[in-house]
């Protein structure tokens, strides 16, 4: 047994957790090390680690044409330079 740590068992999305495992790993952490980090800037900031905000109704929409595909146009680099 390793002094100082404990086992916690936690729920997760298994998407998700494999999709932030891939993330993880070009960090070199594993998911475990990446909790630790997150609970570790919880304490440190006294509350989550990052801003959180309720999307406005135009965010939303936006958010859903994204997922699908509405209002999709292919542009360029050039002609966005212009």
């Amino acid at each position: 047994m390793v002094v100082g740590k404990t086992r916690t068992n936690v729920y997760l999305d298994t998407k998700l957790k494999e999709q932030a495992k891939e993330i993880y790993k070009h960090y070199g952490l594993s998911l475990s090390e990446a909790v630790n980090m997150f609970l570790a800037q919880s304490v440190f900031n006294r509350g989550l680690p990052f801003e959180v905000k309720i999307p406005n109704d135009k965010t939303l929409e936006a958010m859903k044409d994204v997922a699908t595909g509405a209002n999709y146009e292919d542009i360029t680099l050039e002609e966005l330079a212009k």
